[in-house]
């Protein structure tokens, strides 16, 4: 005995007002605060003990490096006068410290490059595989929101950006890091005035950088949503090439493409332009200050205050002082591109499931063999969507297990929106759904998804064999159990003819086949996963007439024992049905069983009437 209490909302229920601004309407999405640097700490964990191997490994190197200078000062002020004395000794010593050094510089700067690859490549594999089983956990709410041409941006373009910052750029900050304190610390040892000089010029070179630091951040924020529109417009034209075809949108796609092109092309111009002024305005500020140290420091070697070695290795280190300014600047480039980034992956990582895994879920009473599906009950359910309006108003509905039922209705009833909530692609705004007593909030998503299955009406296939695609509904099912379960839908006539039988590569969406084989394939695939419910959304609308006669057999087959739901559009998809419920403005107008309902004159025997006038 089922029944369907369908009152109005006389109680006080949940206003659901549609939010003044949709953050999804926005590339970025809300970051939390800190959420950016507590992501770069939990990639940068496990290379703990690697990076510290590689910083130890740049000092060694930087101190090969910058060795180099102070040999040149001993060499003038000491080899070269004991040459005059007839003794060679000091300059060869120089000779060969110098190749030395130059020799440990290279072996070490190619340990410290093979290990920060290493370090870098297992960090972007971590983050990868984040972004990537994150976007899967997400409910269906937030991916009918936030387009895949987004994902692909994050997953690709903002992880290279991350790439560059981890390749070049740490290598770069930590060299000029080291190169200022090793500078610094010999220009005071060489001479406390020319160290000090050197110091103090810091001061317009910090303002400077700092100034670019901030004008930058905005830049690349501007180019990553920039090059995230551009991917989007690309996937979103692509997937839908063929009404681009029929439609001949091929000209208003090529003048918004451009748009989103120029955009692009201005982001990048800016972060370029505020590159070049950096660039500009560091090495003024560097030469400028050389100059005045240089001739400072010439003045008092002809005044006999400074021995010209130590001028000499001073101008060296000044020159290695200054020259990584500019490297500075690149690695800022990078840092900020990656710092913009890394928020929008931060910001993706911290949405969290609309439809959470419960914390202690509630198994299923188990099914006794033979037993025909489950009892499904929706109590008091209300639904609204996020971007607003009540979709269903106070609903009632008790689903007698082992029966089949048909929903049907105009567009915008409330068909599909029902469908959602009983396979849990969306939670009810109030009231709960049941199956066989249990909440599905309560249930493991791996046990609900094996209880209640749902075939679209695109029948999605992936790249992969006709096999492959059938064995999604049972992972480890045998060759035998596929093709058994491809001949109870009759599938298997079409399946052996094809090229290479159930080895066929389907291609991309299945298209190597028509709508109705994938539409069979889909039901083989849901025969194999055994659900107690399954549910059917609109699986016949998009097919001919032949192919909807077999899908329809096919259909008779995987809903025997079963509690199933049929959401349909076609009133041919009904007459299998034992109950059929007419939806309206969220609301069931009408419910009996399809005869008692025709015989009537009601709104499904009025669409009857309308339907079978058509094939007529």
């Amino acid at each position: 005995m089922t029944t369907t209490a369908d009152q109005p909302a006389t109680e006080a229920g949940p206003t659901v007002a549609s939010p003044a601004r949709d953050p999804f309407d926005k590339d970025v999405l809300p970051t939390p605060q800190g959420a950016s640097r507590a992501l770069l700490r939990s990639l940068l964990a496990p290379a703990r003990r690697p990076a510290r191997l590689a910083v130890v490994l740049l000092l060694l190197q930087q101190a090969a490096v910058q060795a180099g200078p102070l040999l040149v000062a001993y060499a003038i002020d000491r080899g070269v006068p004991a040459v005059r004395r007839g003794d060679h000794g000091p300059l060869v010593a120089v000779a060969v410290g110098y190749a030395v050094c130059a020799l440990a510089s290279g072996l070490l700067q190619l340990a410290f490059v093979r290990l920060a690859a290493r370090i870098g490549q297992d960090v972007l594999l971590d983050l990868r595989g984040r972004i990537f089983r994150h976007a899967q956990s997400l409910s269906v709410d937030f991916h009918e929101r936030y387009t895949s041409g987004r994902l692909i941006s994050r997953a690709t373009t903002d992880v290279e950006s991350i790439r560059e910052l981890l390749n070049d750029g740490l290598q770069e900050l930590i060299g000029v890091a080291l190169s200022v304190v090793y500078v610094s610390a010999t220009l005071l040892y060489l001479d406390p005035g020319l160290g000090g000089a050197a110091l103090l010029s810091f001061a317009p070179l910090y303002l400077l950088v700092r100034s670019y630091r901030r004008r930058s951040m905005r830049v690349y924020s501007r180019r990553s949503t920039a090059i995230a529109a551009v991917i989007v417009k690309f996937t979103e034209t692509m997937n839908g090439i063929r009404p681009v075809k029929a439609f001949r949108r091929e000209s208003a796609n090529d003048a918004h493409f451009d748009e989103l092109n120029d955009t692009h092309r201005r982001a990048n111009a800016d972060a370029m332009l505020e590159m070049a002024r950096y660039v500009v305005l560091s090495r003024l500020t560097a030469n400028t200050v050389l100059a005045a140290i240089v001739l400072w420091g010439a003045y008092r070697v002809a005044g006999g205050g400074l021995a010209l070695g130590a001028l000499a290795a001073s101008v060296l280190y000044l020159r290695r002082l200054y020259d990584p300014i500019d490297r500075l600047g690149m690695f800022l480039n990078s840092y900020q591109s990656a710092a913009a980034s890394l928020e929008k992956i931060a910001g993706l990582l911290a949405q969290r499931p609309s439809v959470p895994e419960p914390r202690d879920p509630t198994p299923l009473p188990p099914r006794p063999a033979g037993s025909p599906g489950r009892e499904v009950v929706l109590d008091g359910v209300r639904f609204a969507y996020r971007t607003g309006g009540e979709v269903l108003p106070r609903f009632d509905l008790t689903l007698a297990a082992g029966r089949t039922v048909a929903v049907v209705g105009s567009t915008g009833a409330g068909k599909s929106t029902l469908a959602k909530l009983l396979a849990r692609f969306y939670d009810p705004t109030e009231g709960e759904v049941r199956l066989d007593g249990v909440p599905l909030r309560d249930l493991a998503g791996a046990e609900l998804r094996r209880g209640v299955v749902m075939v679209t009406q695109e029948a999605f296939l992936f790249s992969g064999t006709v096999a492959e695609n059938i064995a999604i509904g049972r992972p480890g099912a045998t060759r035998e159990d596929i093709e058994q379960a491809a001949k109870a839908i009759g599938a298997h006539d079409f399946i052996t003819a094809l090229p290479d039988g159930y080895d066929t590569d389907v291609r991309k969406r299945g298209g190597r086949i028509s709508a109705g084989q994938r539409q069979l394939v889909a039901f083989a695939r849901a025969l194999l996963a055994d659900p107690a419910v399954l549910i059917l959304d609109e699986a016949t609308s998009s097919l001919d007439i032949p192919g909807e006669r077999a899908v329809q057999r096919a259909m008779r087959v995987v809903l025997r024992g079963r509690t199933a739901v049929i959401i349909a559009h076609r009133l041919s998809t009904v007459s299998i049905a034992d109950r059929v419920l007419v939806m309206a403005d969220g609301r069931i107008v009408e419910d009996g069983v399809p005869s008692g309902l025709v015989a009537g004159t009601g709104r499904y025997a009025k669409l009857h009437r309308a339907w079978r006038d058509g094939l007529a």
